[in-house]
């Protein structure tokens, strides 16, 4: 089963569209410009990002504090942190 999760994660994180990426921040009370939408969606579709294994996802949210600001990084890990855990899905990521 936990494949099948990973799987449908992975498979969002690269259909993810700007307008999904503003949406998403305004829902979460993040500021972010639409063109900053852009930048985030087009380095999640072009990079192959494994959000299950730690020094992946380190790499992203330096990259994310780069496309954004440090804080917006460190907010949207602790959002991150907050859905794993809501959702029970911590067995899943390293």
């Amino acid at each position: 089963m936990s494949i099948f999760i990973k799987q449908i994660i992975l498979s969002k994180m690269k259909q993810i569209s700007p307008s999904d990426v503003f949406h998403y921040s305004q829902e979460y009370g993040f500021t972010i410009s639409r063109q900053q939408a852009q930048e985030i969606s087009n380095y999640v579709r072009r990079n192959r990002v494994n959000p299950f294994e730690r020094k992946e996802r380190e790499k992203m949210l330096k990259d994310l504090s780069e496309i954004t600001d440090r804080e917006t990084a460190i907010k949207a890990n602790q959002l991150f942190q907050e859905l794993i855990k809501s959702y029970g899905l911590e067995h899943l990521f390293n």
